[in-house]
């Protein structure tokens, strides 16, 4: 019995291991090295290195741009899971109706799959364009005009969110549906043998079974929103004011406030 456990174990590390070496080089190590560089002080160019232990993680934890940033990026992530959760499950189990012509619609509400950051944000910063937007002329919103969703501190924030969700909308649909396809017909067959309504079922049925792929989704949708670069820089870069600056955007944006004349601090 040992023998052969100590077997399996040779086996399952020897089928680990080139996983185990890409991981080691390309994650592990360089997560070890910036933690090891962030206990340094340096120029542009790496050099003038000096060691001053934790300091400089203690002086960004406790910065107030900081505090403002990690704040902006959890309401954007509040902004934009639940909604992506929502639409997406909604979206799946419309979809997963057997209609006429229904393959159309499943191909419409994937179809953001394959639009990328970029397009995506260029797509909405045509819409919300105060002058051309086509959001300004069909809804009678005077903010839509003057100044501008993108340019407003009040609505920047949710604008990018609007952008954020219709881009991750087709992700989550394809995985929710994927989901719905793997439930048990039979246990619907039998709930509505027993005169249980539609909603009653989704509710009981539909979303307990489905809880670990609304568990994944949730997790990556939350990953991305803390994440979230492309469309703060080409909707807002980080403004108007400090409205859109979210922690990755704080970090690398156009006008970070984390690097200084001096170097990196």
């Amino acid at each position: 019995m040992r023998r052969n456990r100590g077997r399996e174990t040779l086996l399952a590390l020897v089928l680990l291991a080139p996983s185990l070496v890409v991981f080691g080089v390309f994650v592990f190590y360089p997560l070890v090295r910036t933690a090891w560089l962030g206990l340094h002080r340096n120029d542009f160019f790496g050099g003038n290195r000096t060691y001053v232990g934790w300091s400089q993680y203690g002086d960004v934890l406790t910065s107030d741009i900081f505090r403002d940033s990690l704040a902006t990026t959890a309401m954007f992530a509040l902004l934009t899971v639940p909604a992506g959760l929502v639409l997406g499950l909604g979206l799946a189990v419309l979809a997963d109706k057997k209609l006429r012509g229904i393959g159309l619609f499943r191909t419409l509400f994937a179809s953001t799959v394959a639009t990328s950051v970029a397009v995506a944000s260029l797509m909405f910063l045509v819409l919300f364009n105060p002058s051309i937007g086509v959001l300004t002329e069909l809804l009678p919103f005077d903010v839509l005009k003057n100044p501008g969703l993108l340019n407003d501190p009040d609505t920047a924030l949710v604008a990018v969110a609007v952008t954020t969700v219709w881009q991750n909308l087709g992700f989550t649909f394809v995985v929710i549906s994927a989901g719905l396809q793997s439930l048990p017909r039979e246990l619907h067959e039998s709930a509505m043998i027993d005169g249980a309504g539609s909603l009653r079922r989704f509710a009981e049925i539909t979303v307990p079974l489905l809880t670990p792929t609304l568990l994944f989704v949730v997790v990556v949708l939350t990953i991305g929103a803390f994440q979230t670069y492309g469309q703060i820089d080409l909707l807002t870069q980080g403004g108007p004011g400090d409205s859109t600056r979210v922690l990755v955007y704080s970090i690398y944006g156009r006008s970070s406030p984390i690097v200084n004349n001096e170097g990196v601090q």
